[in-house]
C-alpha cells in the first residue's frame, strides 16, 4: 500500500509537469534552458524551496541536530537574510544585465577565460561534490523508509547501487528533457507535500513523546535535553556562534547569490517585482526551515535514545517510525520529489553552462540553437552518469552535511569573491579575477586538506590511537578569511594595473526592473524575525 501511494502521487506529478510544458511555444535554447523567463514570484519561491530542500538538507541537517541541536538552524535561519539581501541588491543588476548564466556576467565584467574558469569550476563542483551527495543522501532515505534490502533480499550496498541509479534516471528525464519549467513546475506541486508532510512528522513525533500532547511532547524535549536548544555553538560544534558574522554569512551569499543551481530560479522571473517576490516568500519559508530541518532530529535523538548506527539515518528512521502507515507513502513520494528537484537543478544549471558558456563559445561558435541545446543535452546525460557512479562511494565520508559544506568552499568562496568585486569596482581587470580565482581554490585546498589535518587531536583509547577532535580554524572562518585575501590581492592588481576603462553594466531591457514596493518592509521584517528567534534561543 505504501508503495502504490508513492508510486501514484509520483506519476501524477510528473504528468501534470509533461502537460505543463507541452502547452509551452519554449523553442530557443533561453526558452530550453530558463523557461522563457516567465516564472512568477509563487512558482520561484516553491522552486527555491525544493531545490535547496533535498535530502542533503533534510537528511544531513537533522542528522547533526540529532548530534547538537539546534545550533545548526543557522544554515536556513540566516539565509533568510541573505535572499533579502539578494533580493535587494544582486537580483536587480542580474535582470538589468538580462543575463542567463552567473558566468555570462563574469564574461562580460572581465573576459571569456574567466567565465569559462568559472563554468568549469561550476561543473566540476556539481559532478562531484553536489550531485552524487544528492543523490547518495536520497537513496539511503528511500532505502531506510522502504527497507529497500529486505524487501528484495539484497545487501545494503546493492541497495544503495540500485536507488542511485533508479533516482538518477528519473531525474536525468526531468532535467535534460523536460528544461527548467518542467522542473520548476513539478517543484512547486512538491513544495506544498513537503511542507505539509515535512510539518507532519515533528507533530507525529511530539505527540508520540507527549502521549498525544503537542505542548507536552516540546516540554518532554526541553527538560530531558536542555543542551538541544543552545543557538549558540561552542568552538568545536558544527556551526560555532562566531561563524555566524564570518563564513556563515559568505557561503549563503555564494549559495542564494552565484550558485547558478539555485538564482536560475530568480534569472527566469517575468519581472524583477515578481524575482523579489520569489526571493522574499522564500525567505520567510526558510524561517519555517528548522520545523522541518532541525527540530525532527532532536526527536530522533529522545525515542532512539541516541543509539542509531548513523546520525544521518535519523530522519528517515523517525518517518518510519511515527508517520501513519497510509501516509508513509505519500511523505516517501514527496521526498522523492525533493531528492529530484535539487538532482534535477544542478543538472539543468549543468546543461545550461556547458551549451551556452563553453560549447556555443569554444567548441561550435556558428551553433544553431538547435545544436546547442542537443550538446546540453548529451553532456547532461553524461553527467548524470557519472554522478551516479560517484555517489555510493560517499557512505563513508562522516556527516554529509559538513562534507558538503567544507568541500563546497574549494570553489565557492573564490566565485563569490570575484562577482563581489566585479560588482563594486570599475576598474579591476580581468587577470586580477583569473589570479583571485586560482589563488582562492589552490589557498584553500591547502589550508583543509595538507594543513588541518596536522591540527588533529589524537588520544589512546584502549590500546588504539584515535582522532578525537581537531585544533584547526573552523572552515568557516577560513572561508572568511581567504575571501578577504582575495579582495585585497584583487584591489591591488586593480590598483597597480587598471582597465583602461570603467566597466559599464550592460542594460539589455530584456524585463521590467521597476522593484517591489513592499519589499524593503518586509525584509526587515524577516530580518526582525531571525534576530528575536537567535535572542529566544540564546543560552
Amino acid at each position: 500500500m505504501q508503495f502504490i501511494t508513492f508510486l501514484g502521487f509520483t506519476v501524477l506529478v510528473a504528468i501534470i509537469s509533461y502537460l505543463s510544458t507541452k502547452s509551452s511555444n519554449e523553442t530557443s535554447k533561453d526558452g530550453y534552458f530558463l523557461g522563457g523567463r516567465s516564472l512568477t514570484g509563487i512558482v520561484i519561491a516553491g522552486s527555491l524551496l525544493l531545490t535547496n530542500l533535498s535530502t542533503e538538507q533534510i537528511v544531513g541537517l537533522n542528522g547533526q541536530a540529532y548530534e547538537q541541536g539546534i545550533l545548526v538552524m543557522a544554515w536556513e535561519t540566516l539565509a533568510a537574510i541573505t535572499m533579502i539581501v539578494i533580493a535587494v541588491f544582486l537580483l536587480p543588476r542580474y535582470l538589468k544585465g538580462g543575463i542567463a548564466t552567473i558566468p555570462q556576467f563574469l564574461e562580460r565584467r572581465y573576459d571569456k577565460t574567466t567565465k569559462a574558469i568559472v563554468s568549469g569550476l561550476f561543473l566540476s563542483g556539481y559532478v562531484t561534490i553536489f550531485l552524487p551527495v544528492v543523490l547518495y543522501t536520497g537513496a539511503s532515505a528511500i532505502n531506510t523508509m522502504f527497507d529497500v534490502s529486505t524487501t528484495f533480499g539484497i545487501s545494503e550496498n546493492t541497495a544503495l547501487w540500485l536507488t542511485v541509479f533508479g533516482i538518477g534516471i528519473i531525474g536525468s528525464i526531468y532535467a535534460v528533457f523536460g528544461g527548467l519549467k518542467a522542473v520548476a513546475v513539478s517543484d512547486t506541486i512538491n513544495a506544498v507535500g513537503l511542507i505539509i508532510g515535512g510539518l507532519l512528522i515533528p507533530y507525529f513525533g511530539l505527540s508520540l513523546i507527549g502521549d498525544g500532547s503537542l505542548t507536552a511532547g516540546i516540554d518532554v524535549l526541553i527538560t530531558n535535553h536542555p543542551d538541544k536548544f543552545d543557538a549558540t555553538g561552542a568552538e568545536d560544534s558544527y556551526v560555532p556562534f562566531s561563524t555566524l558574522f564570518t563564513g556563515m554569512l559568505l557561503v549563503n551569499l555564494f549559495y542564494w547569490g552565484t550558485n547558478q543551481a539555485i538564482i536560475q530560479r530568480a534569472l527566469g522571473a517575468k519581472n524583477l517585482v515578481e524575482g523579489q517576490k520569489g526571493l522574499v516568500y522564500g525567505a520567510f519559508l526558510k524561517i519555517l526551515g528548522p520545523l522541518i530541518l532541525v527540530l525532527p532530529g532532536i526527536i530522533a535523538f529522545h525515542i532512539f535514545e541516541g543509539n542509531l548506527e548513523k546520525p544521518d539515518l535519523a530522519y528517515a528512521s523517525l518517518v518510519a517510525e511515527v508517520l501513519p502507515k497510509p501516509l508513509v507513502g505519500f511523505f516517501a513520494a514527496v521526498l522523492f520529489g525533493a531528492i529530484l528537484s535539487s538532482f534535477n537543478s544542478a543538472l539543468n544549471s549543468c546543461v545550461t553552462l556547458f551549451g551556452i558558456d563553453i560549447y556555443q563559445e569554444y567548441i561550435k561558435k556558428e551553433a544553431t540553437e538547435k545544436q546547442v541545446v542537443k550538446a546540453g543535452k548529451t553532456f547532461g546525460v553524461f553527467l548524470a552518469i557519472l554522478s551516479m557512479i560517484v555517489a555510493p562511494f560517499i557512505a563513508n565520508a562522516g556527516s554529509v552535511f559538513a562534507y558538503l559544506q567544507e568541500i563546497n568552499g574549494t570553489y565557492s568562496i573564490p566565485i563569490l569573491t570575484i562577482v563581489v568585486v566585479g560588482y563594486l569596482t570599475k576598474y579591476v581587470p580581468a587577470i586580477a579575477a583569473k589570479v583571485g580565482l586560482f589563488s582562492g581554490v589552490i589557498l584553500y585546498s591547502i589550508s583543509q586538506f595538507l594543513i588541518k589535518p596536522t591540527f588533529d587531536i589524537i588520544e589512546n583509547i584502549n590500546g588504539v590511537l584515535t582522532v578525537v577532535g581537531n585544533a584547526y580554524p573552523h572552515f568557516l572562518h577560513i572561508m572568511a578569511i581567504l575571501f578577504v585575501l582575495n579582495t585585497i590581492i584583487m584591489l591591488l592588481i586593480g590598483k597597480l594595473y587598471p582597465r583602461k576603462e570603467a566597466y559599464v553594466q550592460f542594460n539589455s531591457k530584456a524585463v521590467d526592473i521597476t522593484p517591489w514596493k513592499y519589499l524593503k518592509p518586509v525584509g526587515g521584517l524577516v530580518c526582525v524575525i531571525v534576530l528575536a528567534i537567535y535572542i529566544y534561543f540564546a543560552k
